[in-house]
């Protein structure tokens, strides 16, 4: 029977199994293979059918890991000896999250491709009773990556402090330092900042405080990876919601 292959780049959301779409669940409940990695809840898993391979291809952070060219195969073999496979990723795939180019890998082998949005973990920052804009507060939201593919912080942190948004910090953990150093210098250390990991999962964990003490807030709250940081004046706001 001949068929045509497809991959299904899928956000499985920030941690809590009840946040995936329906789309991506429905999704899940039909595909013969299931390439999962660590930041996938894996009681989503048990939404597959008994017959479903499912393997792990997760990236633990400045760990073990799978390669991305290692994935690459997989969704290569996969895809042509099962005809779907579904890519499950924590978050949205679209965001720091290397979809994309699994995308462009598949569509350049005739693999036909689709992408099943998840929440990010920024989004679930509301379960810290954190909102990421608030019209007196914040204009918008400025979003960057800790750590940049060479290693360095993103020139663009200097930039968003500028502005009046919200700033967040994904893979920022090893800068925390540094991330607070750029703040005080810029004579905005006082800025309130939260720390946020695990969002909405079992573990999650959190700690706030003023950015300049960065480190500090990470130190007593025993917060490591995976963690957003989230630094602005809506980070105050928590205090008055849970003062109501």
């Amino acid at each position: 029977m001949k068929f045509t292959p497809e991959l299904y780049v899928v956000g499985a959301g920030p941690g809590d199994p009840e946040l995936i779409t329906l789309k991506g669940l429905k999704v899940l409940q039909r595909t013969p293979i299931i390439l999962y990695d660590n930041l996938a809840n894996k009681e989503l898993l048990d939404y597959a059918q008994d017959s479903c391979e499912k393997i792990y291809v997760g990236k633990t952070p400045y760990g073990e890991y799978t390669s991305q060219e290692a994935i690459h195969e997989l969704i290569k073999e996969k895809a042509f000896e099962k005809g779907m496979v579904v890519r499950l990723k924590g978050g949205d795939p679209f965001i720091f999250g290397r979809g994309f180019e699994e995308v462009l890998f598949a569509n350049k082998l005739g693999i036909k491709t689709f992408y099943i949005p998840g929440i990010t973990s920024m989004q679930a920052s509301g379960f810290s009773h954190i909102p990421l804009t608030h019209r007196t507060i914040s204009e918008g939201i400025w979003v960057l990556t800790g750590t940049k593919k060479d290693g360095g912080l993103s020139s663009d942190l200097r930039l968003a402090m500028r502005s009046n948004a919200t700033v967040v910090i994904y893979m920022g953990m090893k800068k925390v330092h540094e991330i607070a150093d750029t703040y005080i210098q810029e004579g905005k250390g006082d800025t309130p900042a939260a720390i946020i990991q695990h969002a909405t999962h079992v573990k999650q964990k959190s700690g706030s405080g003023l950015v300049k003490d960065l480190s500090a807030i990470a130190e007593m709250n025993h917060l490591t990876h995976p963690s957003i940081i989230i630094i602005g004046g809506v980070v105050a706001l928590k205090d008055t919601a849970l003062n109501l």
